[in-house]
């Protein structure tokens, strides 16, 4: 059953962006253009003229995978596809989460669409036809090194596609030819070539990165406005984002962010109750979600070259007469950045639960009660929103190891440097969703700071802020879990998911 989207197509024949892999997670028309089928028929036409050439060596089509290069693949182009998928059935783990699966073949799918891969453009209306619905492969988290593409998950998703293996239709888990007929879709059929093509790229290890930095920089962006909140609702002098004073400091980042925070400090007014000097957690913030900043913009420019780049082996140029085998399967760019996504998360984050605790803390924070309870004693606040903040920042600071730099020899030496790229990319969304948690408490304590005696912001963009949150979420007078009331602050001041909040 096709789902009819109202959203924008993604079109295979322009540049591919995170916001395109973001829609990708729902129901999605996915355009193949004349221009995009002309170049892909162009490209399989140059290969089935390589491989009449008995002399022309192609790796994958006339030859077994990896190590084992160097013997004769099989005869039949449907064995070979068979020979091809079957021995990478070998992950194991939890499934990818459902917006990563998508995420993964619209990247997969756009790389295939430049038309040096060699594949069939039946290969390219299949996915298509897939992004329609609701469908899901159901692909295993562990078994890829991030090199040769992330083999294992994209065979699981290939396979899938094939109705082989297990999918998801609207969240429900089946075996993987039931859920192609429940959505309408056919399975692919694929030669060697086809197969080897739809598996060979780092698309799980680029998608996984691009929405983790869409995750983290709107969570970088939401801790800016709560610090901006933080230092209205306490009464701080703004005088420590000064263009002068941050302009003098060098660096872009901290003047991006210095600006857009003085943007929403705009008409704040001290109380004159504060120190001169603001602990570093609110004094050294521009200097720090600065830094942050031109951390993310590194990783900006590796995401966008990712999404513009064929990561396939070999490649084809029909123009140029030409096979050409390499290595642009190697996810290295995209481990890196990912290793910077977590240093990023871990420093914000870090932030975000000082800045809690100060809040929280009667010593510092001009006053209010402890853990900003209505009734200290009979109730007790923020407390249990402060211990599990603590916890997030831990498991975020104990996964914050780099993957780049641990690279092990596999594949008989063959694969003997690997970036390690998917596991970068994977932990680095995990700990953006811990980032965002984290946001969210911050912005429930702010918001009952208001409650109990806090200030109203005199900045009319931290007042309108605090009603944002005053309106969808109740003071915590009396106590109540408060894990729903975190997840729904992160949606508020995250922007996260494009949807109504609900406190369900």
């Amino acid at each position: 059953m096709t789902t009819t989207s109202t959203a924008t197509p993604v079109d295979l024949g322009a540049p591919l962006s995170i916001d395109d892999l973001r829609r990708a997670a729902e129901p999605t028309t996915v355009l193949v253009g004349p221009a995009v089928r002309d170049r892909v028929d162009r490209g399989r036409e140059f290969l089935r003229t390589v491989l009449a050439d008995d002399g022309r060596p192609v790796y994958g089509a006339k030859t077994g995978f990896g190590a084992l290069v160097g013997y004769a693949g099989r005869a039949e182009e449907a064995d070979q596809c068979d020979n091809t998928l079957a021995h990478l059935g070998a992950g194991q783990g939890p499934d990818l989460p459902a917006d990563i699966a998508r995420a993964t073949l619209l990247v997969r799918a756009w790389s295939l669409a430049q038309g040096v891969s060699g594949v069939s453009a039946h290969v390219l209306d299949g996915l298509a036809a897939m992004f329609a619905t609701t469908f899901v492969p159901a692909i295993p988290k562990y078994g890829s090194v991030g090199a040769s593409g992330d083999l294992i998950p994209l065979a699981y998703a290939t396979q899938a596609l094939r109705g082989r293996g297990h999918a998801y239709v609207d969240g429900e888990r089946l075996p993987a030819d039931e859920a192609l007929r429940r959505v309408g879709l056919t399975p692919l059929t694929l030669d060697g070539r086809d197969a080897l093509a739809l598996v060979n790229g780092t698309s799980v290890t680029t998608a996984a990165t691009a929405l983790a930095l869409a995750s983290v920089r709107a969570s970088h962006r939401a801790v800016q406005d709560l610090t901006c909140l933080l230092a209205d609702v306490l009464g701080c002098d703004p005088g420590f984002l000064d263009a002068r004073l941050i302009t003098a400091y060098g660096h872009a980042g901290a003047n991006a962010v210095a600006d857009r925070m003085r943007a929403t400090l705009a008409g704040t007014a001290p109380s004159g109750d504060r120190p001169l000097q603001e602990p570093y957690s609110i004094r050294c913030s521009p200097q720090l979600l600065g830094a942050a900043e031109d951390a993310l913009r590194y990783v900006d420019g590796i995401v966008a070259a990712d999404l513009a780049g064929v990561s396939d082996n070999p490649l084809f140029f029909p123009g140029d007469d030409l096979v050409a085998h390499g290595g642009n399967f190697f996810g290295q760019p995209a481990a890196f950045a990912a290793d910077v996504l977590a240093m990023v998360t871990a420093s914000v984050g870090n932030l975000a639960e000082r800045q809690l605790d100060l809040l929280v803390d009667p010593t510092r924070n001009t006053g209010l009660p402890p853990m900003l309870a209505a009734g200290p004693g009979q109730q007790h606040g923020l407390q249990g929103v402060q211990l599990a903040t603590t916890a997030f920042v831990a498991e975020i600071r104990r996964c914050a190891v780099p993957a780049s730099t641990q690279s092990l020899p596999t594949n008989l030496h063959n694969q003997d440097v690997v970036p390690f790229g998917i596991q970068a990319a994977l932990r680095a969304h995990d700990l953006a969703e811990l980032l965002r948690l984290l946001c969210g408490s911050l912005a429930l304590g702010l918001r009952q700071a208001v409650h109990v005696g806090g200030r109203r912001p005199t900045a009319p963009a931290c007042a309108a802020l605090v009603d944002t949150l005053a309106g969808a979420i109740p003071p915590v007078d009396p106590d109540r879990p408060l894990d729903a009331d975190v997840r729904l602050a992160a949606d508020l001041v995250t922007g996260s998911g494009n949807r109504v909040p609900t406190r369900s």
